[in-house]
């Protein structure tokens, strides 16, 4: 921390998961006062000298003791994923995101930086170079993305004098600590219900987990009257896309698995993901089902963003290779060892 930053006292939500531990750490680390907000318990984190406040985020009541005597809150809490019922995305990142604006005026806070995500603008087809200035879509097919739009929405509406907001919106965050994303793919590649959807193999941004947690700080240190991120939105990315499955099967072999070699038609795989879904609907099945069109469109498509705007309003620049963050990825696997869980 620079002589000329103040402390922070920062409140992050989320910050049992993987980008909001992190960025927890991160703050510790510079001497800031944090406290998470979670609903379990982290003794790891309270090792560190970093406060618990247990609660969900559709109580509002939690919400605000959290937020009493903060002056900065990152928000990075959300139901993730692909399938779920449409009312649980609501009540947490909607309304969830409504409880910590509100939470955040009536107890003083004066700074909120909100993890936002890139698919609140994905409209099914190739995102390829696109800076801040995209409409959102006229339509979702995935709960999550809709309602982190929305959530984006009220946060950049709710910037004045007295909050100032920014979004930020990091594309497929990995590292160390991922409990989610490698276990998920190391687990489908071990079961042999990995496959490659179609012939090409669109280029993807991607973001290493410590310069995710960089930009959230600066942006936090940046946010001023003056600033030119305040009520704005940031893409984050390393500023490197690769080929999908080139990514995919780098990942694979920082778990010490193999390739994934077998290949289904993106017709057959959109077929199979509309009979998945029938049925899950049929049932009422809660679990996500092996295959969504979301899903699909997500592994078929581009993504890559420009991030222009993060470079120059946040002084941020991701400093981490795909090269450097692949081989710290395979030094934690092997030490921590995630699969055996």
């Amino acid at each position: 921390m620079g002589r000329w930053e103040a402390v922070m006292r920062a409140l992050v939500t989320g910050g049992g998961g993987f980008l909001g531990g992190a960025l927890a750490r991160k703050l510790r680390g510079r001497g800031d006062d944090v406290r998470i907000f979670g609903r379990g318990s982290y003794p790891e984190l309270g090792a560190l000298g970093i406060e618990t406040s247990r609660g969900d985020l559709t109580d509002y009541e939690a919400v605000r003791v959290a937020c009493d005597d903060r002056d900065t809150v990152f928000h990075a809490a959300a139901k993730v994923g692909l399938w779920g019922r449409p009312e649980d995305y609501e009540a947490v990142n909607v309304q969830g995101t409504k409880n910590v604006l509100r939470a955040c005026l009536e107890t003083g806070v004066s700074k909120l930086v909100f993890t936002s995500s890139p698919s609140v603008v994905f409209d099914g087809g190739d995102i390829e170079g696109v800076d801040e200035s995209v409409p959102y879509p006229e339509r979702f097919d995935c709960d999550y993305s809709r309602t982190k739009a929305a959530a984006e929405k009220m946060v950049l509406a709710a910037n004045h004098d007295r909050l100032r907001t920014v979004s930020l919106r990091p594309h497929l965050v990995w590292g160390p600590g991922d409990r989610h994303l490698l276990p998920r793919l190391a687990a489908r590649a071990r079961s042999r219900r990995l496959f490659r959807i179609g012939e090409d193999s669109k280029l993807v941004d991607t973001l290493y987990i410590d310069d995710a947690v960089d930009a959230h700080v600066l942006a936090a240190v940046q946010l001023s009257p003056r600033s030119a991120i305040s009520g704005n939105a940031c893409f984050l990315s390393s500023g490197d896309p690769r080929p999908l499955w080139e990514i995919v099967n780098r990942m694979l072999a920082a778990a010490g698995l193999g390739p994934v070699k077998r290949r289904v038609p993106k017709a057959l795989a959109f077929a199979a993901a509309d009979a998945c879904e029938g049925v899950w609907r049929a049932c009422r099945l809660s679990c996500e089902p092996p295959l969504t069109r979301f899903l699909v469109s997500q592994l078929t498509t581009a993504h890559w963003f420009d991030i222009s705007a993060a470079r120059r309003e946040l002084g941020w620049r991701p400093r981490v290779s795909l090269d450097e963050g692949m081989a710290r990825l395979a030094q934690w696997v092997r030490a921590a060892r995630p699969f055996d869980h």
